[in-house]
Parts: C-alpha cells; structure tokens; sequence
C-alpha cells in the first residue's frame, strides 16, 4: 500500500478536488489519498465526489482551519 499526500492549502474550488482527482487516477487499488487543505466547500465537495466514485472515505480530521481528508482507492 503507497500513501499519497495531496496539499491544497491556500487553493480554492476547483483545484483542490481536481487534484483529489489527479491523485487518485495514479493510485492503485488498497492504496491511500490523504488531501489537506483550508477551502471550507472543498472539505464538502471531495468526499461527495469520492463516495460517488464507490471511494471509501477514512477520515475526516480538521485542526484549526486546515482539514485533511483520508481516502481508500
């Protein structure tokens, strides 16, 4: 299992999920996307695409005003 780390920090839609995106495209199958980054709708919008993508969505940590979303490919 690979882990790949995706920092969107200080981005606004639509690059955060785009990025989602890109990454998972390279992932494979068991492995993990970790997504960080500050836009409040981005934090929304990434999961709801990802479950739509039959994606598992791990977790979902905020500290502060940064989140990082952890998502089974």
């Amino acid at each position: 299992m690979t882990t790949i780390e995706v920092d969107t920090r200080g981005e606004t839609c639509p690059v955060p999920l785009v990025e989602c995106r890109k990454a998972l495209r390279k992932a494979a199958p068991g492995d993990e996307v970790i997504v960080t980054g500050t836009h409040p709708a981005s934090k929304k919008e990434i999961p709801m695409a990802c479950e739509s993508m039959g994606l598992e969505i791990i977790g979902i940590d905020e500290e502060n005003d940064e989140w990082k979303i952890r998502i089974k490919r």
